[in-house]
């Protein structure tokens, strides 16, 4: 079976907005919240999945 690549490009794209949203709220709590440092933490996590995905995708265009 053959990876569905407008699926996973589809949730590439979900995913980066999804991201973006995150690191929008964590940054608008600014310093007083103590859990703004954890979410800009996940929100760099989801940036490197982001990434990742982004990179599967271009391999399987080669392909």
């Amino acid at each position: 079976m053959t990876l569905d690549i407008n699926s996973l490009s589809s949730l590439a794209t979900s995913l980066d907005d999804l991201t973006e949203r995150l690191g929008d709220v964590a940054r608008s709590a600014g310093e007083e919240d103590e859990l703004g440092p954890e979410a800009l933490e996940i929100e760099r996590q989801l940036q490197m999945s982001v990434r990742r995905l982004n990179q599967l995708l271009r391999r399987a265009q080669v392909r």
